[in-house]
């Protein structure tokens, strides 16, 4: 099925821990609200990140982000930990996509708008979905999304371009990151790869992160903000998408996963100040349609 995939969060099962609670909390909640719960969550820990930038900087931000999260699977995914010699490339590489991944896309975010950065990089997945399809409408969808971005930058002010060509730095990492997780998860069982992958990209930009944010990183009130966006981007949202994987067709996820950059623009106006004119609304509008439209019509 060609669709749009986040990244094969599916693959990898829940903790022990949270799938007991999940059974036990979150059971009878619809899955479509556990989808827009995670997207939510996602977005609220990306605007918590921001605000850490003028401290830690984003690569520190990125640094107690995966740090954080690492900990915390392998943790949860202690007894799953043992993987065989011809995964760990498999692993490393995902661990180092996911980094790469992580940091575009908070220096872009440091630059130009949440819901900006979120739109352009939601072109990776985008563009996984239709590179494998040959329907003749395709072609609609990419001109529709190509039109989405350009609507995007007609800002009321100056727009940093760097930020946008981080942005799609951070959309090609993530099309990486799709296509690795498949292979992590043909090549592990169970979540210890994930969390060892996360331990890895954690431990690669750490020197960068504490270069950037020297003794901050270490401050109580930063290691408690740090500990939050590790949860509210990753931990939570992924718990919930894959509580909800197991009631909703993957296409049906593919479609709610698509309200995310409309998601992360009201996240930015809420939580962040940052106000979109009519003509980048109508942008995001269209990357959701285009992301819409390509997963509902897409064919075995």
């Amino acid at each position: 099925m060609v669709a749009i995939n986040l990244g094969g969060r599916g693959k990898f099962g829940l903790p022990p821990g949270l799938s007991r609670l999940g059974k036990a909390g979150v059971g009878r909640v619809p899955p479509t609200a556990l989808v827009l719960a995670g997207i939510v969550s996602l977005q609220i820990g990306a605007a918590l990140a921001k605000r850490l930038f003028a401290v830690t900087g984003p690569v520190g931000a990125v640094s107690v982000r995966l740090g954080f999260a690492g900990i915390v699977l392998l943790v949860f995914w202690r007894s799953a930990l043992r993987i065989e010699r011809r995964a760990l490339p498999v692993v490393l590489a995902y661990g180092a996509v996911l980094a790469l991944m992580n940091v575009s896309f908070y220096e872009a975010l440091d630059r130009i708008p949440l819901g900006m950065a979120v739109t352009i990089e939601f072109l990776g997945p985008l563009a996984v979905a239709l590179v494998g399809s040959r329907r003749w409408i395709d072609p609609v969808w990419a001109v529709l999304a190509g039109g989405g971005v350009l609507l995007l930058t007609q800002a009321d002010g100056p727009v940093a371009w760097t930020g946008v060509a981080l942005a799609i730095l951070a959309g090609v990492f993530w099309a990486g990151y799709i296509l690795l997780s498949a292979k992590l998860g043909e090549s592990t069982s169970g979540g210890g790869g994930l969390a060892l992958a996360l331990a890895f990209g954690g431990l690669l930009i750490a020197p960068i992160g504490i270069a950037e944010a020297g003794t901050a990183l270490l401050q109580p009130a930063i290691l408690a903000a740090g500990l939050g966006v590790a949860l509210l981007s990753s931990v939570l949202p992924y718990s919930l998408e894959l509580e909800a994987l197991r009631r909703i067709s993957p296409r049906v996820f593919g479609v709610l996963m698509s309200l995310e950059p409309g998601a992360a623009a009201l996240a930015g106006v809420v939580l962040l100040s940052q106000p979109m004119n009519i003509s980048q609304w109508a942008g995001i509008a269209c990357v959701v349609a285009a992301s819409i439209g390509a997963t509902r019509m897409a064919t075995p």
